[in-house]
């Protein structure tokens, strides 16, 4: 009962935390919004359902999909659930608090993110499980999460370990800070040599597991890492990492490190190979009490028309299910300077580029879309998008094109209020993040 309270009491504050979002101004902070809507709310703008094309929307302008973000949301509240796994969307992806109550109206365990600042954004949106998939080391931000574990017993917060260094600054930070409540930490097994943070061999997995144990200020409560980084990876690179990992948990356990719980974490699972990481997990053997089995994927929630579109394990699996793009960056012809060459108002400032150009997919002209035929994003300025035209495309200054993107954690970032957008164009709500 207790615990269901705690569910209702975030619930409720994340539900008034997001009305005030309505309550906001529409001004010049928000490129792409209509001009007049200039000192309405965001929520009487959203009320009058403007159409992205007519409404007075000026370019460029990155429009969010109603219908595809929604189908996203179900799928993998599905596959989470058909796989027994518990889920963690990272939310550095997105940053929308929006987005977080969805995910977790979807059934999402909490809100993974990666640095103190997100962390912040999450609290402050009443978020009451937090994984961090990073060390965390700053004493400043430490005192802070110290403070907010005193003032909200329901707070539940996780975090990487990956070094007895490391372990000593948290402790020193938190005994600074008259931390009352332990910080719960896991130990990030490295995906191997050249890959990214994480202890590298299983002995110093045990040396790091024996620091948190002499440090009252932390309790470790299982194992984690991230198997996208695994070097050249393969299938069974990858599932051969998740193994270890697996294996790592099973010997704390024998160990008796995680004597005093009631659950044990083990977490995995970017958005690249959550099925292999479903497929390792299914396998772990009954321990001293169950296992939260963590999935953290992030960027299924948007999905992309790249990078995420070629790496999916949905292409491996796909009796399960599909993602589907729910961007599109709207941009217009501006200049037709010759018959091969045009260039559009949005650049870097505008569109991810960080892995892929982006893609032109859809030609707007007088209300009716048309496949961009003959039309290449070649590169891209700050504010300038650079168009190869080839014989067949039809295309003409004052055209809107459609941009698919790739990488969903460098398109949110550039945008602090995107349209939600009906397959008619109507405009529903608007998605705000904070970066």
């Amino acid at each position: 009962m207790a615990a269901d309270n705690a569910v209702d009491r975030s619930a409720g504050r994340l539900a008034r935390e997001l009305e005030r979002l309505a309550e906001e101004r529409v001004d010049h902070r928000f490129k792409g919004l209509p001009p007049d809507a200039e000192g309405l709310t965001v929520g009487e703008l959203a009320a009058q359902r403007r159409n992205l094309f007519t409404g007075g929307f000026t370019t460029p302008v990155l429009a969010l999909s109603a219908e595809r973000l929604e189908h996203n949301l179900a799928l993998m509240e599905a596959y989470s659930e058909r796989h027994g796994l518990a889920f963690a969307p990272h939310g550095k992806t997105s940053m929308a608090p929006q987005l977080f109550a969805r995910q977790l109206e979807r059934g999402a365990w909490g809100i993974t993110l990666a640095v103190p600042h997100q962390v912040r954004v999450a609290r402050a949106y009443g978020i009451e499980r937090i994984f961090l998939a990073n060390e965390l080391v700053d004493a400043a931000a430490l005192r802070w999460i110290a403070g907010e574990l005193a003032a909200d017993p329901s707070f539940r917060f996780i975090c990487y370990v990956d070094s007895v260094p490391g372990v000593a600054l948290m402790d020193a930070a938190l005994r600074e800070a008259g931390a009352t409540r332990p910080v719960d930490v896991v130990v990030e097994l490295g995906a191997g040599d050249g890959a990214r943070t994480g202890v590298r061999t299983e002995s110093e997995c045990v040396e790091i597991a024996n620091a948190v144990a002499a440090a009252d200020t932390l309790r470790l409560v299982g194992v984690a890492g991230y198997e996208g980084e695994v070097p050249d990876a393969t299938p069974e690179r990858v599932r051969a990492w998740l193994g270890r990992l697996t294996a790592l948990a099973v010997e704390f356990d024998k160990a008796n490190r995680f004597a005093d719980l009631d659950e044990i974490v083990v977490s995995a699972g970017g958005s690249a190979w959550f099925d292999a990481v479903a497929d390792v997990f299914e396998e772990i053997p009954e321990l001293s009490v169950p296992v939260l089995k963590l999935l953290r994927s992030g960027a299924y929630v948007s999905h992309d028309d790249g990078h995420y579109r070629h790496l999916t394990p949905f292409n491996r699996i796909p009796d399960e299910g599909a993602l589907h793009p729910a961007f599109r960056l709207w941009t217009q012809v501006v200049s037709r300077p010759t018959p091969e060459q045009a260039f559009t108002n949005a650049g870097k400032r505008d569109a991810a580029y960080d892995i892929d150009l982006p893609e032109a997919q859809v030609v707007h002209r007088g209300g009716v879309d048309r496949p961009a035929t003959g039309v290449t994003v070649t590169g891209l300025s700050d504010q300038h998008g650079w168009v190869r035209t080839g014989p067949e495309a039809d295309l003409a200054v004052g055209d809107w094109v459609g941009l698919g993107l790739s990488h969903p954690c460098t398109s949110f970032d550039k945008w602090q209020l995107i349209p939600l957008v009906e397959a008619d164009g109507t405009v529903t709500e608007y998605i705000r993040t904070y970066f």
